[in-house]
């Protein structure tokens, strides 16, 4: 009766951990999700995808250093009048920052693919990163794809 027990607890630990191990989140599987719907919801041809993902994966790149930053500095609470400004300002150079990179790459974008593909590719990616974040809120294990809704 011991081993029937045991392994019946061995097997329920080994479905357990698998079911966890889906529901890690993947960098990968999330970029490339991301690609491609933006390149379906902005009607991006193959030629204007190679065109443009190079410069938007060079600016998401840039832009997680300046989050990682943020999210560092929403670690410490700072103690006292002083330390808050100094966060405060420190924040808003962080966002201008941020700001002062979409302008940047926006333009070199526009040169790559027209101006209307570019708004295109930013109204796709926000949809996205709401639909993700939406997702996480419900549970789902991969954000926008089980239980999509437009």
């Amino acid at each position: 009766m011991k081993k029937i027990v045991t392994i019946s607890l061995l097997l329920m630990m080994a479905v357990m951990v698998s079911a966890q191990d889906n529901k890690r989140f993947s960098p990968e599987k999330f970029e490339a999700d991301l690609k491609a719907y933006i390149t379906k919801e902005a009607s991006l041809t193959p030629q204007e995808a190679d065109r443009v993902y190079p410069v938007f994966c060079e600016l998401r790149e840039k832009q997680r250093v300046i989050y990682d930053k943020m999210r560092k500095m929403g670690m410490n609470k700072p103690v006292g009048d002083e330390a808050c400004k100094q966060a405060i300002v420190e924040y808003d150079k962080l966002n201008l920052e941020l700001r002062q990179l979409d302008v940047d790459y926006h333009k070199r974008m526009i040169k790559k693919v027209s101006a209307s593909k570019v708004y295109e590719i930013m109204q796709a990616e926000n949809r996205f990163h709401r639909q993700m974040m939406k997702g996480w809120q419900h549970g789902w294990q991969n954000g926008w794809q089980k239980g999509r809704r437009r």
